[in-house]
């Protein structure tokens, strides 16, 4: 089956499930295939859009966003351009200042905004989609996040890393033949924002157990599903190849559908995550490069690994011992040798004073039961 089949099959699950979570009916398109931006036209003119704004940097105008202007506007649609700006460090980042140049450079007369590129171009885009009630459409540049299909836009605000609900795609056209000449470090980045499921989903049954949070199985099942069709195709994702990428953006499309599916990041986002955007705020807050979202996922569901599993050892709560089943660090991070990506903070230009100021604090960021968070307020509280 196509991911369209899938996920009307996904959607008639969810309708059907009794687990008492409220289920959203996703409705959008996903073209997964060589060539997938020749359908763009098509699309807009089923729509009947013939004035977009087009999103991208200097790197995804290159990709793709030059090739898709040039594309639309000989058939005859009305195009805007806005490449986005870098800040003084020569980065685009995913802040208010971003949120403004999106904003400004949309007229009023604009049917539909076009994100082409990864993570960051995206949740701009969708943010301001959602503010100005324009309809949004994706056309990824490289297989690096789950959150193409999400509605959730995290963001930089006042030096804070937060999910604001915002708007999901219309319609996603992940073009086979640009995804597979990205850079490999994009590939590996994709490859450890799923690896991150691991502690994600063993985060998710801690935090229906003890924290009595909304779990419903069908989500829990699509992401678990998508992790290990990821892993079992390691091989082709590290050597860049066609059908490599295609396996790698089909889980991070379905894991995305996944939390879209619940309107929760639950399945996909745990204590891994919450280390990430702990340390991609306190790298911003020195000055340092950003460092990609899923390279920080891999290294931190290696490093809470470490301490998941003893956890599982230490505490007499038999929910934990969900964390019995977690591959081994070394494996998860062998795997992310393979595909080129960093597997140590070091490597990451994390600090051990940034690694453990997130271990102690990254569970306040989001209010949600982890592992992660019973370390520090109850495990480590009673020990003092």
């Amino acid at each position: 089956m196509n991911m369209n089949e899938r996920i009307a099959v996904w959607n008639e699950e969810a309708q059907n499930c009794t687990c008492g979570h409220d289920h959203r009916l996703v409705q959008m398109q996903v073209y997964l295939e060589h060539g997938a931006i020749q359908r763009l036209p098509g699309h807009l003119s089923e729509q009947g859009y013939r004035h977009v704004t087009i999103v991208y940097d200097r790197y995804t105008g290159s990709a793709a966003g030059y090739e898709v202007v040039n594309k639309l506007r000989q058939t005859g649609v009305h195009v805007d351009e806005i490449s986005m700006p870098e800040n003084k460090a020569g980065h685009v980042v995913a802040d208010e200042v971003g949120i403004v140049q999106v904003l400004l450079g949309v007229k009023l007369g604009s049917q539909a905004i076009i994100a082409v590129g990864s993570g960051t171009i995206h949740d701009l885009v969708r943010l301001v989609c959602s503010k100005m009630n324009k309809p949004f459409l994706s056309v990824p540049t490289a297989a690096s996040v789950d959150g193409f299909t999400s509605a959730g836009a995290p963001l930089i605000v006042s030096g804070v890393k937060q999910t604001f609900q915002a708007v999901p795609p219309e319609a996603i056209f992940a073009d086979i033949d640009i995804l597979e000449q990205a850079p490999q470090e994009m590939n590996a980045a994709g490859f450890g924002d799923m690896l991150g499921k691991y502690t994600s989903l063993a985060d998710w049954v801690v935090s229906r157990d003890l924290g009595g949070e909304p779990f419903c199985p069908v989500a829990y099942r699509m992401t678990e599903e998508a992790l290990t069709t990821c892993v079992q195709h390691v091989q082709g994702i590290a050597e860049g190849r066609a059908d490599g990428v295609t396996v790698l953006m089909d889980a991070l499309i379905a894991s995305g559908i996944s939390m879209l599916i619940i309107d929760h990041s639950r399945p996909a986002s745990g204590g891994e995550h919450h280390l990430s955007h702990r340390w991609e705020m306190d790298l911003m807050e020195a000055g340092h490069k950003p460092v990609l979202h899923g390279a920080k996922v891999g290294v931190a569901c290696a490093l809470l690994t470490v301490k998941y599993k003893d956890l599982a050892q230490k505490s007499n709560e038999s929910v934990f011992r969900v964390y019995n089943n977690l591959p081994n660090a070394s494996q998860l991070t062998d795997w992310l040798e393979q595909v080129g990506g960093p597997t140590t903070t070091e490597q990451l230009g994390v600090s051990m004073e940034m690694v453990e100021h997130a271990l102690t604090t990254a569970h306040l960021l989001r209010d949600r039961y982890t592992g992660l968070k019973y370390i520090n307020e109850i495990l480590n509280a009673g020990s003092k």
